[in-house]
């Protein structure tokens, strides 16, 4: 395959990402100058017979809440300006690998919630239909992806802020185990089960972000038929619309049909409780103590949700934190029975902007359903779209299969991901609102 010189790719990148702006406020800032003169000294080093690194000249839109070298950090924050005077680790190691960044993705405030629908720098917006919400928290780095801008952003997942906008975009996104990529030059939300992840538009641009992000050489292993549990009564009682559970069904059917084995497993109280909520409420009021001190300015959702931090008590925090334990003991004992876990990524399609409900519950509960139990368990997951499921229901993005496995699995779940890619099982097809395919991913 001939070569495309970075600086094709990225300015099409570029292109892209300002065509967009208007329609999908996709980014915070957009650095033009930055990312072309890092294309031109990769250009010129291959040209010179330097080695081509695995991500060379590939864009790769950053969430902002991850420090850049010589770049504003925001955090989706109408006061918190840093310009960072070093890279976070992740940041260091795509950039090693050839990535170039083309600009710094919009988010929900603070990364503390499910929407992108920022009071501070606006709404994000999905590319499937503009009046409803990518999800959140990585919003913008998700759009990014569905709306052809670049092949790979990256996210933060705290309690499913990589998945569930990948899911509602169409994409494929990956939480990875807790600390398997570095945290340094992250702002934090809650630390204790904070991780950093790709969002992509195929299995093969997850697996080269992850390799290069996570330094992780742990070999794929060969492919086989793997066991498969369905996690009851977690999923038989989710507030799954019906045609996300039919479409779960046909995709189960389907792994059956190819020779895997796909069976209910009890997991007694596995299921979303307020105790999501006191296990980290701690985390979350002392990292903002110091803002709120000076009475720095938060949105009304955030303000509100730190206000509530406050009323957590410590014997409340105690008792969640030992039902974390008691959730990660639940997993490890499901996760020695079967390969994987298997759920939607999301119970729905959709959430419209400005509305808190869907249906009659809050919006945070339902998006959040099937991603923030992980990672509290610490497990790595994988959000995975199922191609030809969205585009009979007009603006819908496709629905999303999320795969959850055991600590330190992640060669396994991307390498099971990419065998169901290439069976036509899961695969990213663009948004109705996309820019053309971006180059070299």
């Amino acid at each position: 395959m001939s070569w495309v010189s970075a600086v094709t790719r990225v300015k099409t990148a570029l292109d892209a990402a300002h065509s967009n702006q208007a329609t999908l406020n996709v980014f915070i800032s957009i650095d033009d100058e930055g990312a072309l003169n890092r294309a031109h000294t990769i250009d010129s080093r291959i040209s010179s017979g330097d080695d081509v690194r695995p991500l060379a000249g590939v864009p790769v839109a950053l969430k902002d809440l991850i420090d850049q070298k010589d770049r504003v950090t925001t955090a989706g924050s109408q006061f918190y300006r840093k310009k960072a005077e070093t890279n976070a680790a992740c940041v260091e190691r795509l950039e090693r690998a050839g990535a170039v960044i083309i600009g710094r993705t919009g988010l929900h405030e603070w990364a503390f919630g499910f929407s992108s629908e920022n009071p501070h720098w606006g709404a994000v917006r999905n590319p499937w239909d503009p009046t409803t919400s990518p999800g959140g928290s990585s919003g913008g780095s998700a759009v990014a992806v569905a709306a052809g801008i670049t092949p790979i952003a990256i996210g933060t997942d705290t309690g499913g802020s990589v998945r569930v906008p990948a899911a509602l975009c169409g994409i494929y996104g990956l939480k990875v185990t807790h600390g398997r990529i570095p945290l340094n030059g992250v702002f934090p939300l809650v630390s204790s089960i904070d991780t950093v992840g790709p969002l992509a538009n195929s299995m093969e641009n997850i697996d080269l972000a992850y390799r290069e992000m996570s330094a992780d050489p742990t070999p794929a292993p060969e492919e086989r038929s793997l066991r498969l549990g369905i996690p009851q009564p977690w999923y038989e009682t989710s507030p799954t619309d019906d045609d996300i559970a039919g479409e779960f069904t046909t995709a189960v059917e389907t792994l059956r049909a190819i020779g895997h084995e796909v069976h209910t497993i009890d997991m007694p109280d596995v299921e979303p409780s307020i105790q999501l909520w006191n296990a980290i409420a701690a985390e979350v009021r002392d990292v903002h103590a110091g803002f709120r001190r000076q009475n720095e300015i938060y949105g009304e959702d955030v303000a509100r949700r730190l206000a509530d931090s406050d009323l957590v008590t410590e014997a409340e925090g105690e008792e969640a934190r030992a039902w974390q334990e008691q959730m990660r003991a639940r997993f490890s004992d499901a996760l020695t029975t079967v390969d994987f876990l298997i759920t939607p990524t999301v119970p729905v399609r959709r959430k419209v902007i400005g509305k808190e409900l869907i249906g009659d519950r809050h919006y945070r509960g339902v998006l959040s359903y099937f991603s923030a139990l992980v990672n509290h368990t610490l497990n790595p997951a994988l959000a995975l779209p199922l191609p030809g499921t969205g585009r009979a229901h007009r603006g819908r993005p496709p629905a999303s299969l999320q795969l959850i496995g055991a600590r330190n699995s992640e060669p396994a779940l991307i390498a099971f991901g990419r065998a169901l890619e290439t069976e036509g099982i899961v695969g990213f097809e663009p948004a109705p609102i996309s820019s053309p395919k971006p180059q070299g991913g």
